[in-house]
């Protein structure tokens, strides 16, 4: 049995000044609780820090708070919501939509760049 609380974490990343992420292990896998506030988006506040053209990791979370729009590699979009579960496969770009925050938990699958 195992308890951590983000109050705690065992990482956290600062997101050019547009949000955070802090992750806490659980049995060696990451569980991770971002803010990200208005303006944030992937390509600009993340990819500098991970490189790449676009997003590889898969996310598996819920939506505390906010709207967040994922943008595929493949054209394709999709709205995230407040009280939505979602899982986002690699190569997608996102950003926060409107003008409140985004809040997200994010489990176990979110592995190789946010």
């Amino acid at each position: 049995m195992a308890v951590k609380n983000f109050s705690r974490p065992d990482q956290t990343v600062n997101l050019s000044g547009h949000g955070h992420r802090d992750t806490v292990m659980l049995d060696g896998m990451p569980v991770e609780f971002s803010e990200f506030e208005k303006g944030w988006r992937w390509s600009n506040d993340v990819k500098p820090i991970v490189g790449g053209d676009s997003c590889q990791a898969n996310h598996l979370g819920y939506c505390v708070e906010g709207h967040l729009k994922i943008h595929m590699d493949d054209g394709t979009d999709k709205d995230i919501n407040a009280g939505d579960v979602f899982e986002i496969p690699p190569g997608h770009d996102a950003e926060v939509v409107g003008d409140h925050k985004v809040v997200l938990v994010d489990f176990g699958k979110a592995m190789g760049g946010m």
